[in-house]
């Protein structure tokens, strides 16, 4: 190819495509602002991985997250608004059941059920942490995971299930309901403080030339956790039946009733598989960032809806990368720009994304 045929060939995609150029034009900036940076000291290569391993960390909860937001919109198109709400039951369902087991004989059985409440139990005082309490902490996330998808299917029989045939409109309107019923039950339950929920957990050091990047317990049990769960899914939607029958109904849902395939069954595992996810996507964010607060799976949901959006809504796979990418964003963009803004970067990067590709990172309404 020569180079007045290859010169045309990129004036053409220029114009037919001058976002993709503008997009890549500003990563080049950034990308030679950050090596700069680098190379005259104002940025430490140790600052610069702590922020990585942060974004990693955030994305991973996001990611894992919207799985069940994708699963949900795929199977019965309609964004669900209470799904951030979920994540705030399975986080305080989770960790009442490790304060009871942790704190059991050495505090009041009704503090320890409320996390907490008023300050009448601190999760510092009872060593609360994977490495000081194991059990405590593997009971939470199971009971996170059950607790929400028994919550899933509840409202979905008495709320749900009865207008799933109508507009989404109606299904989304009646999901913000939700949200706001559950979430101000969870405050008058158990208040609205926030509080501390682990001590100090054990860490190693990264050492950079710079300066070291601590790794700590809960952030390996983090990765452990999100990355089996993902696998797993991935392995149902591949290799069973109950897979191939979700992505069938993504496809086309009267096309698998037809065929035989039990869609309300389907609709039940997703719900059952969704809520999973979620309530221990909860938890797991809890017990990485240590604070609990009525709240958090609400001001967490917008950059969950930004990843889904971003992977291509009803994507699995697309809402696990795009939470990386909005996780990743949300923390290294505090290099350019101050830190309140770091969510509203992640939001404009989702918004450039989809001017260049609209249908997403992985194209395509399906659960694989």
């Amino acid at each position: 190819m020569g180079f007045v045929e290859t010169f045309a060939r990129g004036r053409q995609f220029a114009v037919e495509r001058p976002g993709s150029v503008l997009l890549g034009l500003v990563g080049v900036i950034l990308l030679f602002d950050l090596v700069a940076s680098l190379a005259t000291g104002g940025q430490s290569f140790s600052g610069l991985g702590s922020l990585v391993w942060d974004g990693l960390m955030r994305g991973l909860v996001i990611g894992l997250a919207g799985i069940g937001l994708s699963m949900t919109y795929s199977i019965l198109n309609f964004a669900n608004f209470a799904h951030g709400d979920y994540i705030t039951a399975g986080a305080f369902s989770g960790w009442a059941t490790t304060y009871f087991v942790a704190g059991f004989g050495r505090a009041d059985v009704g503090s320890l059920l409320l996390v907490g409440a008023g300050g009448s139990v601190f999760g510092g005082a009872l060593g609360i942490g994977i490495t000081g309490t194991p059990l405590a902490v593997v009971a939470g996330i199971l009971v996170a995971g059950v607790a929400t998808v028994a919550l899933a299917l509840f409202v979905d029989r008495t709320v749900f299930r009865p207008i799933r045939d109508a507009d989404g409109i109606t299904l989304l309107i009646t999901s913000i309901g939700v949200a706001f019923a559950l979430r101000y039950l969870i405050q008058f339950v158990f208040g609205p403080s926030v509080r501390g929920t682990t001590s100090q957990p054990l860490s190693v050091s990264l050492y950079f030339v710079d300066g070291v990047v601590r790794v700590d317990a809960h952030d390996i049990t983090l990765v452990v956790v999100a990355g089996g769960l993902m696998l797993g899914v991935h392995l149902l939607l591949q290799l069973t039946k109950l897979g191939k029958a979700m992505r069938a109904m993504a496809d086309n849902e009267d096309l698998a009733r037809i065929t035989g395939i039990p869609t309300e069954r389907v609709v039940r595992a997703v719900w059952i598989i969704g809520g999973g996810l979620t309530g221990m996507a909860g938890y797991m964010f809890i017990l990485w960032k240590g604070t609990l607060g009525f709240n958090d799976g609400w001001l967490l949901l917008l950059l969950i809806f930004a990843a889904v959006i971003l992977g291509g809504i009803g994507s699995i796979y697309g809402a696990i990368v795009g939470g990386l990418a909005i996780g990743l964003t949300a923390s290294v963009s505090i290099i350019w720009i101050p830190s309140a803004f770091a969510r509203a970067a992640a939001f404009a990067v989702m918004i450039i994304l989809l001017l260049v590709k609209p249908e997403g990172l992985f194209a395509g309404r399906s659960t694989a």
